[in-house]
């Protein structure tokens, strides 16, 4: 091989060997290159996500505190507009306020009537001044009132004490409606200032009584005002210093349940107060010092289950006056009343359990009647009360239980007759009287019935008709 070609192939080979070379060179550097861009990329990925968190975190921020802003501006907004509405509304139901109370000092009755729904309207929207609302009405029926002018008074009298009475009787009937159980806005537990009113009728049926209620020194001249119905719980209701002169007062079927009712220093002159088929079963009701002077009180049918019931130091010196109860439980006090006039009845009366007491009662004119009357439980005393005049009638009486006690009571006159009682049990004492000088008539022939005792060595009073069992 000649020089020249041997020298071809070395050149040849040294470039083949540097195209290599330079072949590994270009892939270790691109390598190393894609190494770095990728390291590059990496970091540069890494601070592009640092960046956006941070970037997300102060977003995050000022959207926090945009919102908080935002809920504060809008709270304040919103505290502002209820101010606004509560004023508006208040301002409202002034202004109602004024109307309605203008409205009732209107001398058109119509105009007046429309008073009466407008401030009972307003009531029931205003809770927060629901009690001075029902204030006014009852401050309108306290208004000074003129009775009724009478057959002889001309028509236009007439017309006008007509329309003036139905005034007063709405404001009643409003009243009573939101006492009601199915009342929609309820008035129960508000307080009702009647002190001194005139009633000449009205309607109080079905009332719910549970707040303090005042009828103090109200006069019932006229016309029926029926409280039928009502029920009388948790409250205090007074009576005190009211006058019965004529009408018809209705409590049929009434509970006294709860609470004092108070009928203190009461005055029953005239017309008719009926009791009839009430229930005192719970509550303290008071009759102190009333007077019973005329007209009819009847407790037909009443139940005196629980509770007190008050007539100590009650007068009873006209009229007539019905006890025709049934006595089953609590307490009924009769202590120092005075029986001096009139018809006092427990005819037909039942006294089962509780105690009835008649202590320093006097029985001193009149007729005090318990014809018919049944004690078979309980106590009924009469401890040192005092028989010197009038009658008392305990004929055909039946004595079967319980006791009926006479410790220390003088009888020294009128007449006390028990004819044709029956005496088949209980206790009927008269050992102990301090005053036998005028003693009652006893049914008995011989032997006393099992049960009476009478004073050691009296002499036995007799009455013809005599029941053994």
């Amino acid at each position: 091989m000649s020089p020249e070609v041997t020298a071809a192939w070395i050149a040849a080979g040294v470039g083949g060997i540097t195209v290599i070379v330079t072949v590994i060179v270009q892939i270790v550097g691109f390598r190393s290159t894609r190494a770095n861009t990728e390291q590059q990329i990496k970091a540069t990925h890494k601070d592009t996500a640092d960046t956006l968190e941070q970037q997300r975190e102060h977003l995050d921020r000022t959207l926090v505190e945009e919102r908080e802003q935002l809920n504060k501006t809008l709270q304040a907004q919103s505290d502002q507009l209820d101010r606004t509405l509560a004023e508006q509304r208040i301002r409202t139901l002034n202004e109602r306020f004024a109307t309605a109370a203008g409205q009732l000092g209107s001398d058109k009755p119509a105009v007046r009537l429309a008073g009466v729904y407008a401030m009972a309207g307003l009531a029931d929207d205003w809770e927060e001044n629901r009690q001075t609302c029902v204030d006014v009405l009852c401050a309108y029926l306290r208004m000074p009132y003129e009775p009724d002018p009478g057959q002889d008074a001309s028509e236009q009298q007439r017309l006008a004490f007509q329309a003036s009475r139905e005034v007063r009787h709405t404001v009643i009937r409003v009243i009573t409606a939101h006492l009601k159980a199915e009342s929609a806005v309820s008035w129960a537990g508000l307080n009702l200032d009647f002190t001194g009113v005139v009633f000449d009728g009205g309607d109080f049926s079905g009332a719910r009584f549970s707040g303090a209620v005042s009828f103090g020194s109200a006069r019932f001249s006229g016309g029926t005002v029926d409280f039928s119905e009502a029920q009388f719980s948790s409250s205090d209701v007074s009576f005190r210093r009211v006058q019965f002169s004529g009408g018809t007062v209705h409590f049929q079927r009434t509970r006294f349940c709860g609470g004092t009712v108070d009928f203190d220093r009461a005055e029953f002159s005239a017309g008719m107060i009926t009791f009839s088929g009430a229930q005192f079963s719970g509550a303290t009701v008071s009759f102190h010092f009333a007077a019973f002077s005329g007209g009819t009180v009847t407790f037909t049918g009443a139940q005196f289950s629980d509770g007190t019931v008050w007539f100590d130091l009650a007068r009873f010196s006209g009229g007539t006056v019905n006890f025709d109860s049934q006595f089953s439980g609590g307490t009924v006090d009769f202590g120092s009343a005075e029986f001096s006039g009139g018809t006092v009845t427990f005819t037909g009366a039942q006294f089962s359990d509780g105690t009835v007491w008649f202590d320093l009662a006097r029985f001193s004119g009149g007729t005090v009647s318990f014809y018919v009357a049944k004690f078979s439980g309980g106590t009924v005393s009469f401890g040192t009360a005092e028989f010197s005049g009038g009658t008392v009638w305990f004929n055909h009486a039946e004595f079967s239980g319980g006791t009926v006690d006479f410790h220390a009571a003088r009888f020294s006159g009128g007449a006390v007759t028990f004819d044709h009682a029956q005496f088949s049990g209980g206790e009927v004492d008269f050992s102990e009287v301090a005053d036998w000088s005028a003693p009652p008539a006893f049914p008995w022939t011989d032997a006393l019935p099992p049960g009476v005792k009478l004073p050691q060595g009296s002499s036995d009073s007799r009455a013809d008709g005599a029941v053994f069992l």
